[in-house]
């Protein structure tokens, strides 16, 4: 059994998930915690290749690898295939949730693509909710983003207003939000939409920061620095965001859930000092123009996550970033050589 911080009981017994893009950075992170309660866990993802794959093979290895992976099972799909995804939920016992996380993602990448956002966040995310409605199951989780709040007051509160967006990848997570929410109020499923604040740590995405000043400081190689680097981030370890999508499994009806630092913004410049430190290197720095789409500084009001799921961030940043820098060093001989 699993025991959430407000004392609520979750049986492990033959509870049965559905996790999206479980080759991602926190959807895999979030597969271990579910098996390392019980859980079985059916993980889906295209496997496509938006940054290097080795990093998802790797991710899925671990996985496989765990103490429990007699109770994963992964099926390569995208969420796009509407057949695909009733052929799967056909041939499953039902299940308990589903936790969307599998999205086409990135500020600056869905301006250069636009056209492939809104097929994988808003029409997958309509797949997922079509077929849990033909199944029988009533628990979503879905995973959203800090993206919505720009041009906002902070600490970001999940009652603002959030229409806005000022990329075609926000736009379209806002749409999968509006989806969830049609279905919950047409069919009674039960949804958690979880809004993730800077997600940083081991085995990151290496479009992310944290990763790349990892990776360039290391390397010795120059850093790309969009700004000054006086632009500040909640930053929120990924144990934490999974911790944190767990407890949303609770019934909650409809509602939307800061998951974030929940501490005072820390700058790029200032990460970069940390990792100068734990690296015992010097970064080299090239700045280039702040980019139009990018959120200036993020910092995100958990209350609500305090009060609803008995959740709060417990790593710091700095065992956080101490703990990423030292999966890369463990790891160096083959990341060096992916690409950012």
């Amino acid at each position: 059994m699993y025991y959430s911080k407000t004392g609520k009981i979750f049986s492990s017994l033959s509870k049965k998930y559905l996790v999206t893009g479980v080759g991602g950075f926190i959807a895999s992170r979030l597969s271990r915690e579910l098996l390392d309660h019980g859980y079985q866990v059916v993980g889906v993802d295209n496997l496509n290749d938006y940054y290097d794959v080795r990093l998802k093979d790797w991710r899925l290895g671990q996985l496989k690898a765990h103490s429990q992976s007699q109770n994963f099972r992964f099926h390569n799909l995208d969420i796009e295939d509407e057949e695909g995804l009733k052929n799967l939920f056909n041939g499953e016992d039902q299940f308990d949730a589903v936790l969307n996380l599998a999205a086409r993602v990135g500020v600056r990448c869905s301006m250069k693509n636009p056209h492939v956002y809104l097929p994988t966040n808003a029409g997958g995310t309509l797949n997922l909710l079509e077929c849990m409605r033909q199944s029988g199951c009533k628990k979503f989780v879905l995973a959203s983003t800090s993206s919505l709040y720009a041009g906002q007051s902070m600490p970001f509160t999940e009652d603002l207003a959030v229409n806005e967006p000022l990329s075609p990848y926000a736009a379209s997570k806002k749409a999968a939000e509006l989806m969830a929410y049609s279905y919950h109020s047409l069919y009674g499923i039960d949804v958690s939409v979880v809004r993730y604040f800077s997600v940083y740590g081991p085995a990151g995405r290496p479009d992310m920061s944290p990763y790349r000043f990892i990776k360039w400081i290391a390397e010795e190689e120059t850093i790309q620095m969009f700004g000054d680097g006086s632009q500040s981030r909640d930053f929120t370890f990924v144990d934490d965001i999974a911790r944190g999508s767990v407890a949303a499994l609770q019934q909650v009806g409809y509602e939307i859930i800061n998951l974030g630092g929940g501490r005072n913004p820390v700058t790029l410049n200032a990460i970069i000092e940390r990792l100068e430190s734990l690296l015992g290197k010097k970064a080299k720095i090239n700045h280039e123009p702040f980019h139009i789409a990018d959120l200036k500084e993020t910092w995100a009001d958990i209350d609500k996550a305090k009060n609803l799921l008995g959740w709060e961030p417990e790593a710091t940043l700095d065992v956080g970033l101490e703990k990423s820098v030292q999966w890369y060093v463990d790891n160096r001989e083959w990341l060096k050589d992916i690409e950012l």
